[in-house]
């Protein structure tokens, strides 16, 4: 085998510690984010004035006096059979 056989053959090199910790925090941190932000758009949710439901207002309206007319219309209809 030949130097350039092995080179190619060589694992992955493994990730070091500092870095896979590094990588679980950041997901650990993001998921607690995500808990925080749930927690509070359902407080908001909670927190929101709740709908006027259904309200009577009762007026009473005094009637307009009305004059005499100025002139009447007599209308004669006739039906032809």
């Amino acid at each position: 085998m030949s130097a350039l056989d092995q080179s190619s053959r060589r694992r992955p090199q493994r990730r070091s510690r500092r870095a896979v910790i590094g990588r679980v925090a950041l997901a650990v941190a993001g998921v607690a984010l995500a808990f925080l932000l749930g927690i509070a758009f359902a407080r908001t949710l909670d927190e929101r004035p709740e709908s006027g439901g259904e309200e009577t207002i009762v007026r009473t309206l005094e009637p307009i006096p009305q004059g005499a007319p100025t002139r009447t219309v007599t209308v004669t209809v006739t039906t032809t059979p």
